[in-house]
């Protein structure tokens, strides 16, 4: 069983930065793919960006690419995302999620392990 808990959400002007953090339980996330969705209101949830197990591959849905960095911290359990030029339709409940099986996909029901989410709101 693995734990994930998101932090780092908050609100932020367009144009701004934020940095989002999901730290997990569990002596095996360094085996895991580990990805990032997010979800607006009245919108299905859809992919934001994913890495594989050591950080040396990422993939990033079109919509944030060049301006969003994956990244990982197996010491820590940890997996990041750094979120630049941050615009309106950026809004969303933002959600890490584990993928034990490493198929490093871009939907989510390979993803096996969710965190509760954290709200990021970008104003106009």
């Amino acid at each position: 069983q693995v734990q994930l808990v998101e932090s780092g959400g908050g609100l932020v002007q367009a144009g701004g930065s934020l940095r989002l953090s999901c730290a997990a339980s569990g002596r095996t996330f360094s085996r895991y793919g580990m990805g990032w969705f997010r979800q607006a209101p009245g919108k299905e949830r859809e992919f934001v960006a994913r890495i594989n197990w050591s950080g040396g591959s990422t993939y990033y849905a079109d919509s944030v690419k060049g301006r969003f960095t994956i990244s990982r911290d197996n010491a820590k359990n940890t997996v990041y995302l750094q979120m630049n030029s941050l615009k309106p339709e950026d809004t969303a409940v933002y959600y890490c999620a584990a993928d034990p099986g490493h198929h490093l996909s871009v939907q989510a029901l390979w993803y096996d392990y969710w965190g509760q989410g954290t709200q990021v709101t970008v104003s106009s």
